[in-house]
Order: structure tokens, then sequence, then C-alpha cells
């Protein structure tokens, strides 16, 4: 069901957008401490053998900033590009400064389904496939296999009652956590959070949209076969979030041997 989101409106007033992907950035960012992602994506980059990430729909800057050292840890250096339609900027420089330049970003908005072709490394998108249509997501697969870069798809949300139960009662307490954890700490973001809730009820209505769009692992599949790519492999999968009840979901593309396709 493609319900609009409040993040994706151009209407959406820019402070309003930044506080709610801060809110989005708070739960991704303690939700990949339990999420298997690592090896997920540490396999991708392997098997696509490249050392370059570069990461779409980024929004206040997304988890790779804090894998980025883990992933090195494991395969050695990682170069990540932060790059979003609506890139938000002060966020990403300073990410760009806390790892002495090894997590860069673009400036310029970038459409997710026609990369620049400048732009090389696997592609990522974290919690946001479900932002795009299904022809939009084709584009998306096709723009990857088309530029012979993988591509990486992760997403913490389903398509269930239990996951909308979960969101509509846990997406009001993230929004009040973000308000008083991010730093620097800023009262216009209190102010929408706890006198007008305004940032409380887009989190749940976006989140609550969020779940409604989420693919299946069967419609992911369905999307990546409809792709017509020669020499590219597809793999679908989902793994348990640690100590939740929340399947990470994902959908990967490379390139393969000669003679493979879809």
């Amino acid at each position: 069901m493609h319900l609009f989101e409040f993040e994706d409106q151009p209407w959406f007033p820019h402070a309003f957008r930044k506080y709610l992907t801060d809110v989005v950035q708070f739960i991704s960012n303690r939700a990949v401490e339990r999420s298997p992602v690592l090896e997920v994506l540490a396999r991708l980059l392997d098997r696509a053998g490249v050392d370059s990430i570069v990461d779409l729909c980024s929004g206040s800057s997304g988890p790779l900033p804090a894998l980025r050292g883990q992933l090195e840890a494991r395969r050695g250096a990682v170069s990540v590009l932060l790059t979003d339609k609506y890139p938000h900027l002060a966020a990403y420089a300073a990410e760009e400064v806390r790892s002495a330049g090894r997590v860069r970003y673009r400036a310029e908005a970038v459409d997710a389904t026609a990369v620049p072709a400048d732009l090389k490394g696997v592609r990522t998108l974290f919690a946001s496939l479900h932002h795009f249509k299904p022809d939009q997501v084709r584009a998306i697969l096709a723009d990857a296999a088309r530029q012979r870069c993988g591509i990486g798809v992760f997403e913490g949300t389903e398509r269930t009652p239990r996951a909308l139960l979960m969101t509509a009662v846990m997406a009001p307490l993230f929004a009040l956590g973000a308000a008083l954890a991010i730093r620097p700490f800023r009262w216009g973001r209190l102010f929408w959070t706890c006198l007008i809730p305004v940032i409380p009820l887009a989190t749940v209505w976006d989140g609550l949209v969020s779940c409604l769009r989420t693919y299946s692992i069967e419609e992911l599949r369905d999307l990546a076969e409809s792709v017509s790519a020669r020499d590219y492999v597809w793999e679908t999968g989902s793994a348990p979030i640690r100590s939740t009840p929340v399947l990470l979901t994902y959908l990967l593309g490379y390139p393969g041997p000669a003679g493979t396709s879809v």
C-alpha cells in the first residue's frame, strides 16, 4: 500500500524532515548493533570484489558510518559515500570529519533510480526501498545491473499486523528518546516532540506506512527476477535481529561468472 510518507514530501518543512530523519537514524543505530547486516554486507563486498560503498537514500547518514570500522576490521579499508535526494549536509559533513575522510558525501541530490556513472562501488539502501513503487524498484535494480555494480537492499520493517502494532507503540518512544539523546541537543527538536508533538505523530504515520509499503522476500525475488540482467546474480534472505521479534530482510545483487543470468 503506497500511501504517502511525510519524509518524502517536498513541501514538508526542512527542519521537520531533519528531526524525522534523526529519529530514523536513532532507531537504525540501535537496530544495527543487533542485526546480522555486517555479515551480509561483508559477503556482498567480497562477492562484488570491491572495497567502496555508495549509500543511497542515506537520510541523516544511516548505519554505514557506524559499520565502517567493523567492516574494516574484517576485510581491510572500506570507503563510504553518502548520498540522498534531500542530502542532510550538516550530518554528512560531521561524519566526514569524524571518520578522517573515510566517509564522504555527495552534496548534490542523487536519484536512486539513475545513479551517476562516476559513483563507483557497491550500492546500499537501508530501510528505504519501501519508499519506491515497483516500477521504481525495478529501475534501481536494473541500473545497478546495467552499470555492473553490486547492490544490497536491507529492510527492518514487515507488512504484518505484529509489525504495525509494534510501530504504533514504539515509534513515539523512539521519537522522545531521539529528542533527549541526539547531540548536539536542539530545543527545537524537544519543542516539536513534547510540546507540539509533530515529530512523534509524523514518526508513527511514516512508520506505519513504511510497514504497509515494505516488500516481502517473495516480492523482492519477483522484482529482481523481472530485471533482465546477464552475468548477474541475485540473492534474497532474512535473518533475526537479536533480542527482538524483528527480521532483517535483504536482497543482494552482484556481477557473476560469464553465462549466469536471471
